[in-house]
């Protein structure tokens, strides 16, 4: 299939392509259903999708590696099936790489122990050298695609009342839940803005959790004969085996089916989230030298989730040069990744993205690139009932006792001196409290004085 017929079969999976009577702007996503396909288990190299050399390669670091291992234990280590590691195993015998040691001795289940002959060592090592990745074998690219666009983030509706429940422990107002439910339910980009320290983090963080369907991700993933680690378990959270009653039908058919390819793994969709520290070359594939192997980018790791950009406009590089490089990915729902050999191939760009930001739209992103982005949400400073409520809870969050008449004078001493209120403001006010009591080696209270001390922190001249 070529470049462009490829962009336009993913566009239109993923429900992009215009159809007739749509606007320009090709309307609201189609809304697909929630992701059925589950990875059967290739039972030969060619269902695999991967190359002879490939596997090979892998075996011959594998015996490398291990201590005189057997097909079945080899088979374990690179989650492919019996008969496809026996195989490779019989030819690489037949080319005098290979040789058997002798039997496991374990009666009716005995196996074969493998090593490697003088010539198989040299040729493992020289594997090993040029690509030090000896994990559990990747799928192809095209499976990938395939399962990313199988579980679209925008085949998930979430309601209302699941919106609310996962903000239950912030004080959101319900205006503010009626545009965020929308942007979330989109599946396309977001904008967050706002002064700081209004909960613009905090918002994003728990939009991770409104999806309640998980998905499959590969540990790795081969590109024209490269390696690109994919999994990773600080973004990547595994999903605890549920109870049997409690199995949605995907799950069930994960765990029961034995046929189920397990190179892949069932995760929650991800959330990952970048800040001031965000380079255009972190969106870019990373060979690492020493390894000899890629490193998904961030962008990459989030599909089927939510990526967030916090802080936006204060990183290293300029925003409208990082606004540029998101431009193909938010309108096209395709990404064009390139490895050192200079081969460039797409993948489809499934993800909620979210910009998050303490300066003014229009001064950050021009009207164009603003328009790209179909909801913007402006993080308000709370009102005093809402400053209030925040404060509570913060205090019984802490078990620490709170008069009312507290808060009244916290919120006028901070709006005597002209500043706002904001959502942050009680949790710092209660932590400085508890500190000083923990310094003092008094009982924990909101005591008048100790207040007082931890407004004088609240603001520098």
């Amino acid at each position: 299939m070529s470049g462009s017929s490829r962009s336009d079969a993913i566009q239109q999976r993923l429900g992009l392509r215009r159809k007739p009577g749509q606007d320009a702007n090709g309307g609201e996503p189609t809304r697909m259903p929630a992701p059925r396909k589950i990875p059967s288990e290739p039972r030969s190299l060619a269902d695999s999708g991967l190359s002879k050399a490939l596997v090979e390669s892998l075996v011959l670091k594998a015996l490398l590696l291990g201590k005189q291992p057997t097909v079945a234990s080899i088979s374990k280590r690179l989650l492919l099936a019996y008969p496809i590691v026996d195989k490779v195993m019989d030819d690489l015998k037949a080319i005098g790489l290979v040789e058997i040691l002798g039997s496991t001795g374990s009666g009716a289940t005995d196996q074969f122990r493998f090593a490697l002959t003088t010539a198989g060592r040299s040729a493992a090592i020289e594997s090993y050298e040029h690509n030090k990745y000896a994990g559990p074998a990747p799928v192809s690219l095209d499976a990938f695609r395939e399962q990313v666009i199988e579980q679209s983030i925008m085949g998930e509706a979430i309601p209302r009342a699941r919106i609310a429940e996962c903000f239950d422990d912030l004080v959101v107002p319900d205006a503010l839940i009626t545009q965020l439910g929308p942007a979330v339910n989109s599946g396309r980009s977001l904008l967050l803005y706002g002064s700081a320290g209004n909960g613009k983090t905090s918002l994003a963080e728990r939009m991770g959790k409104m999806f309640q369907s998980d998905i499959l991700i590969p540990y790795s993933i081969e590109v024209d004969g490269e390696i690109i680690k994919y999994f990773d378990p600080s973004v990547h959270k595994m999903v605890d085996e549920p109870e049997p009653e409690s199995k949605s039908i995907m799950q069930k058919l994960a765990i029961e089916r034995d046929d189920f390819d397990k190179r892949w793994l069932r995760i929650r969709r991800p959330l990952v989230i970048v800040g001031g520290e965000l380079t255009l070359e972190m969106l870019d594939l990373q060979l690492n030298e020493k390894s000899g192997f890629y490193e998904a980018p961030s962008h990459m790791k989030a599909l089927n989730g939510i990526m967030m950009i916090d802080d936006f406009g204060r990183q290293l590089v300029a925003p409208e040069h990082l606004l540029n490089r998101w431009i193909v990915p938010l309108e096209k729902r395709i990404d064009y990744l390139k490895l050192h050999t200079g081969k460039t191939f797409e993948i489809p760009f499934d993800a909620l993205v979210v910009f998050s930001t303490n300066l003014t739209p229009k001064k950050l992103m021009d009207p164009a690139f603003l328009r790209r982005i179909p909801y913007k949400v402006k993080i308000e400073a709370p009102v005093f009932e809402h400053f209030a409520q925040i404060f509570r809870r913060s205090a019984e969050q802490a078990d620490i006792a709170l008069e009312e008449d507290t808060i009244h004078k916290v919120a006028a001493f901070i709006e005597e001196r002209g500043l706002p209120l904001a959502a942050y403001q009680p949790k710092f006010i209660i932590d400085q409290v508890i500190a000083t009591c923990r310094y003092e080696d008094i009982e924990e209270a909101c005591d008048p004085e100790l207040i007082e001390r931890a407004l004088s922190n609240l603001h520098a001249d």
